[in-house]
């Protein structure tokens, strides 16, 4: 396997990791679109044949995260996206065992829809299975239908995601598991196992607000996974947070839709949710995003025209070396 790169001399680096959306793939870009159409395809379902050997190649380039999407139901009528398609913890557990370096993430689980103590077990397995590298990104969701279909009131979400959160962290403290809310204590000496590699548990990272106060959200989680902003607006974002953090090194994490130029020195169009530039601006452009106090930015590359694979191999060459950083650098209280 090759080396990763090294950092190369010239100015200081930025600290910013940059990680990649799953699925690796070019769907959304016009001429893709067309010849899914030609085969009956659906629009927002991607193609995996290829993930295994992109997310090895991805971890091998030097990107610092891969991150998952859950979407728990296809629904091409409201939403046409089918996101990273596997179920998220099968997923990831595979991931665990074809990359080395790279953190798993998820962007993010729908804790409302899900089991808390059954979430806490998946996380910690895939944690110990990939030896610490699991960042579990968590949503309240926002899709209304799915909820009575897993017998849940969408009404209720908020309420139940800050319940969800409480049971996560008591299933991964040292110690039998003890839940008052549902009347168990430390007595009866159950567990929850496996517990995380790291005694701090697993970071959170919560999307968006989840039906939380900013001031809760930062008070009882690791680090914000917020929405794509052009930078007049990322400015406030990242101020408020670092005020409700009081500087404590919890990071700002955000995705970025990017259509990679062929032109090095093409200059950045905005398009939705992200920029269509050439890795001059791209660099100038996250630089800038550092400056501001985001600490990690994920790109989702589906709208590209170019195979992904010249995409990555670019971007390592020329955008990486800038921002050279282990992991979004996320740590647990």
């Amino acid at each position: 396997m090759p080396a990763r790169r090294t950092r190369p001399s010239g100015p200081r680096p930025r600290r910013l990791a940059l990680g990649l959306e799953l699925p690796l793939d070019n769907d959304w870009d016009p001429a893709r679109q067309h010849a899914d159409r030609e085969a009956g395809r659906p629009f927002g379902v991607p193609d995996l044949t290829g993930h295994t050997r992109l997310a090895r190649l991805a971890d091998r380039l030097g990107f610092a995260a891969l991150w998952l999407h859950d979407v728990p139901l296809h629904d091409p009528v409201q939403f046409c996206d089918a996101g990273s398609v596997f179920e998220a913890f099968t997923h990831l557990g595979h991931l665990a065992a074809v990359t080395d370096d790279v953190v798993l993430a998820t962007g993010a689980i729908v804790l409302p829809l899900r089991e808390p103590l059954l979430v806490a077990k998946a996380a910690a397995t895939v944690d110990v299975l990939s030896g610490g590298r699991m960042l579990l990104g968590l949503a309240s969701g926002d899709r209304p239908v799915e909820y009575p279909l897993f017998g849940r009131d969408f009404q209720l979400r908020g309420r139940a995601f800050r319940e969800g959160v409480e049971t996560l962290r008591a299933a991964w403290h040292g110690g039998p598991l003890e839940l008052p809310r549902a009347g168990l204590g430390a007595d009866r000496q159950l567990d929850a196992l496996p517990k995380p590699v790291h005694r701090a548990g697993i970071p959170i990272a919560v999307a968006g607000s989840a039906q939380q106060t900013l001031e809760w959200v930062a008070e009882h989680t690791d680090a914000s996974l917020n929405y794509p902003r052009d930078l007049g607006a990322l400015r406030l974002k990242t101020r408020e947070w670092q005020r409700l953090t009081a500087g404590g090194g919890k990071p700002y994490l955000t995705p970025m839709v990017l259509r990679l130029r062929e032109d090095p020195d093409a200059p950045p169009q905005p398009i939705r949710l992200g920029l269509s530039t050439g890795s001059k601006a791209l660099t100038d452009h996250l630089g800038q995003m550092a400056d501001l106090g985001v600490a990690h930015v994920s790109f989702n590359l589906r709208p590209n025209e170019r195979p992904v694979d010249d995409v990555l191999h670019e971007l390592a060459e020329d955008v990486l070396p800038h921002f050279p950083s282990p992991g979004p650098r996320v740590r647990t209280r």
